[in-house]
């Protein structure tokens, strides 16, 4: 694992350096690419394939959307805008990634028409019994211990133990135990994954977009010790990487 390690950190250098020499207007196109992959993936690891033109029509205002489709383009549309408060709060660090900022996540990707469906008490409610249908097949929290668990998670990610691990690991980690717990019918695994690539963000790395191609080895190593999800996690960082390091050298080239 330490060689992964490795390989990140060196390439996430690089990217650095690509970005030290940023053009006017060449990080919102980078950050706009990244963002339709994130959607794109993350939802297909949900089970849920979506088109260029989905995906383009949920997020450009401009184009007027058919009517019948306003509930899922409202999904991706939530979806967009938690990925922006992540990455807005990951340059940032503030607020702190604790219950009120997943609680926030859930929120968002919950909203109907932009309208939050969730008031006072109610928001960000944990689920009160045990799916019988759901795309995870690993053991999950019950709901009596669900408060408990996530309390005992917010301890662990600011303990000497999670501080003294590799940014992957950590954020990995941190993941693992998230959609362990389950704490929402709706939307767990899409917070796990946010929550841990808001961790990356904060450590100065760019996120682990999961691809869809991964996504039967995904549940699989949920249902393993965490090492198995800090390898895989640590993979699709390397790609985004590569990815990101090929956009802007192009860039840069062009504007030379």
């Amino acid at each position: 694992m330490n060689q992964l390690y490795y390989e990140i950190d060196r390439k996430m250098e690089l990217v650095r350096q690509y970005l030290d020499e940023n053009v006017e207007g060449q990080l919102d196109e980078f950050y706009e690419r990244l963002d339709f992959s994130w959607i794109y993936h993350d939802n297909a690891l949900e089970g849920v394939v979506l088109s260029f033109h989905e995906l383009n029509s949920a997020i450009d205002p401009d184009i007027i959307s058919d009517a019948s489709l306003i509930p899922a383009y409202d999904e991706i549309s939530n979806h967009k805008e938690a990925i922006g408060y992540v990455r807005m709060t990951g340059a940032k660090k503030k607020p702190a990634i604790n219950l009120d900022y997943l609680k926030r996540l859930y929120t968002m990707l919950s909203q109907e028409g932009g309208v939050s469906k969730d008031k006072g008490k109610a928001a960000g409610q944990y689920r009160k019994d045990n799916p019988l249908h759901r795309l995870y097949f690993h053991e999950i929290a019950p709901p009596e211990k669900i408060s408990y668990q996530m309390r005992k998670l917010m301890q662990w990610m600011t303990s000497d133990e999670a501080k003294k691990m590799h940014p992957v690991r950590r954020a990995s980690v941190a993941h693992h135990k998230l959609i362990g717990i389950y704490p929402w019918p709706k939307h767990s695994g899409k917070i796990a994954r946010l929550t841990m690539n808001a961790m990356l963000l904060r450590d100065g790395l760019l996120p682990s977009v999961i691809h869809a191609i991964e996504r039967q080895r995904y549940y699989e190593v949920l249902r393993q010790p965490p090492e198995g999800l800090t390898r895989l996690v640590g993979e699709s960082l390397v790609s985004t990487l590569d990815a990101a390091a090929r956009f802007l050298e192009e860039e840069v080239r062009a504007a030379s």
